[in-house]
């Protein structure tokens, strides 16, 4: 099965990191977000990827051209001009990058990828700026199990904020970070058949409006439900929180 990541996005929201790079390519532990996310798919067996890039996208490339560098001990022998790698550390990825246009929807960007998708019963779709414990193996089954055509999973977003238990002005209890709300969002981890991107009309489209409409007009769409940790990267201040997550060794998502 194949893994398709959005990773084309300005990300303006943590411009005192993207203006140098792209938001997927913001390190957490010493390592691009974009790794953690394909990690966790690897550690469920998928292994075929097929990253849409756009914005500084030859970022990413140079980051994959050059993966066992970054990797590996090396010894460069500047007067013989020889380099000697002492080990070559490499995931058994299979990695497409695609430019996908700086300016593509996120249906659009899909849609450009269409062809490498071809022949395929199902693939799993994903963003590139967020981690979570999903477990992408139930997930998969789950969706073989329903038969539609697409799957998201649901999750609660993390609370920014403490809440205060109130009856009237008596403080009755507190709660750090509860779940925003109560309410499920789109967690932005799915799997869909190829037969989606029939709902996406070109490069305005954005994914997340006018496709996911018709899939839940159509009775195509169910969710699954992930009541684990799930975290965007949006601002830094949630970068920082990831950050001290792995520091700590506390990182959910490290599952590998």
């Amino acid at each position: 099965m194949k893994a398709v990541i959005l990773a084309g996005g300005l990300g303006t929201r943590i411009s005192e990191e993207t203006h140098l790079r792209p938001k997927p390519m913001i390190e957490i532990g010493g390592r691009p977000i974009l790794w953690h996310i394909l990690k966790s798919y690897a550690a469920h067996g998928i292994s075929d990827f097929i990253i849409c890039c756009g914005y500084k996208g030859y970022v990413i490339k140079e980051y994959f051209a050059n993966y066992f560098m970054h990797m590996s001990d090396v010894t460069f022998d500047l007067g013989n001009n020889t380099m000697q790698v002492h080990q070559h550390k490499a995931e058994p990825w299979r990695v497409t990058l695609v430019d996908t246009g700086e300016d593509t929807m996120t249906g659009g960007r899909l849609k450009r990828v269409a062809h490498y998708l071809e022949g395929e019963e199902a693939f799993c779709f994903t963003y590139g700026d967020g981690v979570s414990d999903i477990d992408i193996s139930a997930t998969l089954a789950f969706h073989r199990a329903h038969g539609r055509l697409a799957t998201v999973t649901a999750v609660r977003p993390p609370g920014r904020f403490g809440a205060l238990s109130l009856a009237g002005e008596v403080v009755q209890g507190f709660v750090e970070k509860p779940s925003g709300g109560g309410s499920w969002i789109n967690g932005g981890y799915f799997v869909l058949s190829p037969r989606v991107i029939d709902t996406i009309d070109g490069d305005e489209t954005s994914w997340e409006l006018d496709p996911m409409a018709r899939l839940v007009a159509d009775d195509q769409m169910r969710a699954y439900c992930h009541d684990g940790f799930w975290q965007p990267m949006d601002t830094l201040r949630e970068k920082n929180l990831l950050e001290d997550l792995w520091v700590q060794g506390k990182a959910p998502w490290k599952k590998w």
